[in-house]
């Protein structure tokens, strides 16, 4: 595993990265040097000093804390989002894959409908009817999110309830459940943590995208998204201030999609260098 890990030195360095800012966004309240809504109006607009790393925003307050809290929004929004998708999608794929007949046809259905929407427009139209804050966008993204776990699912399940492992559990009497849990499942989790790692990506930008409109984290909680938003005003003047929270956004955005493709490549033997 190892060596796998040391041919895909994007994927390790992502895998790194992810680690350094999960470690940032748990331990927030210790390493940021200013809550996130303390307000100092004798340093406005201030740039990077001593006593404030990356300088201050609009109303004073300390750009680098914001960040960090920033990344606790962020990932623990795509946590969440992540757990519900994967109970419903795994759950209806699952039964989608494993009994077939009217089951498939009905969760396919419904799973072709939803797709028939643009994801981040449904987000858009669930927060709007529900009300903006982070609580309704975890709702809105994970409703819209399962679908293409669903689909990943059972197609792997259709390929494995074919195997002989499968057919000798039904052989000697397992029940369906068993069979489910005990011999698809766990053959299912390379599938299902690549799917959860690149999609975590898309979460990532769509909560920043709903922010950045008003739907996501209200003032003064601090969201990356919301930060750009903020900032655009003073892009001109102070264009740090927009860079900082764009820099973020852009770097964990790609090392979900490069860690992503490296899990991929790594568990995948088909795809392994020789």
């Amino acid at each position: 595993m190892w060596r796998e890990w040391k041919r895909h030195p994007l994927a390790l360095a992502s895998l790194v990265y992810l680690c350094t800012i999960a470690v940032v966004a748990l331990f927030a309240p210790v390493i940021a040097p200013y809550r996130y809504d303390v307000q100092d109006t004798s340093a406005i607009l201030q740039p990077p000093s001593a006593k404030h790393l990356l300088g201050t925003d609009e109303l004073g307050r300390d750009v680098f804390s914001r960040l960090v809290y920033g990344a606790r929004v962020s990932l623990t929004v795509v946590l969440q989002v992540e757990l519900l998708e994967v109970l419903i999608g795994v759950t209806l794929g699952l039964l989608a894959g494993y009994f077939r007949g009217r089951w498939d046809a009905f969760i396919m259905r419904f799973t072709d409908m939803m797709f028939a929407f643009p994801d981040i427009l449904l987000a858009i139209l669930i927060v709007a009817i529900l009300g903006p804050g982070l609580h309704n966008v975890f709702l809105a993204l994970a409703l819209t999110g399962w679908p293409s776990m669903a689909r990943v699912v059972r197609s792997q399940t259709l390929a494995l309830r074919e195997r002989e492992f499968v057919e000798a559990a039904r052989a000697i009497g397992l029940s369906h459940t068993r069979i489910l849990l005990r011999h698809i499942l766990p053959n299912l989790t390379p599938t299902i943590l690549v799917a959860m790692t690149v999609d975590s990506a898309g979460i990532v930008l769509a909560e920043s995208a709903l922010s950045f409109l008003g739907l996501g984290a209200q003032p003064p909680l601090p969201s990356w998204g919301r930060m750009i938003d903020d900032a655009r005003q003073l892009m001109r003047s102070h264009p740090m201030l927009l860079v900082y929270p764009a820099v973020m956004l852009s770097l964990t955005v790609m090392a979900f999609n490069f860690l992503g493709d490296g899990l991929r490549d790594i568990w995948d033997p088909r795809r392994r260098k020789v």
